[in-house]
């Protein structure tokens, strides 16, 4: 079986025998291949060495936290992402709330005016106390990493939160990229 007028195999010399029709006589394997290299290399891998391969990966961790050096539940584990898309909403119901009250725009100015307090109620009571109220009915709080105050990074992982994205760009250990630039985590209370 050739491929145009050049000659070339369409099949390699080794594979040939392997692939070739019943009508198609198979090539000669060449004498520098032993018959157990041409078995090696058309050899199938079987399912237990595809599972032996994936478990000794070091990418596969036990439960997210562990190589932060978290428990994998209770007090201090991280926490899950259904509690902290929980406590944005339960955040933003209650600044909304408060714009609508206090401060009383037109309609089309609410969701303005609910931004930017969300983020200012974000950058403080995070920097002070890790918490929002949101993330206190829910249980959670964000945690350096190095066990101080979060500090002036609220700011920034407040402003990569509001973009949206980067929340959801998580590693194993559920950090999301403003987590990661903020060396922070989000853990239960």
């Amino acid at each position: 079986m050739r491929l145009s007028s050049r000659r070339f195999l369409a099949v390699s010399p080794m594979f040939q025998p392997r692939y070739a029709t019943a009508t198609a006589k198979p090539a000669r394997v060449p004498r520098a291949w032993p018959a157990e290299y041409c078995e090696s290399v058309t050899e199938q891998p079987h399912a237990d060495s595809v599972r032996l391969i994936k478990a000794s990966t070091p990418d596969s961790s036990g439960y997210p936290g562990e190589r932060l050096g978290l428990p994998k539940t209770g007090r201090g584990a991280v926490s899950g992402m259904a509690r902290r898309i929980g406590a944005i909403f339960i955040d933003w119901l209650l600044c909304t709330f408060l714009v609508v009250v206090t401060i009383r725009p037109p309609h089309s100015q609410v969701e303005y005016w609910t931004l930017v307090i969300f983020a200012t109620q974000d950058v403080i009571f995070t920097a002070l106390t890790g918490l929002t109220v949101g993330k206190l009915l829910l249980r959670i709080r964000v945690a350096r990493l190095d066990g101080r105050m979060v500090g002036a990074w609220a700011l920034v992982r407040t402003l990569l939160l509001l973009t949206a994205l980067p929340p959801l760009i998580v590693d194993r250990d559920l950090r999301g990229l403003h987590d990661r630039a903020a060396n922070t985590v989000v853990v239960r209370l």
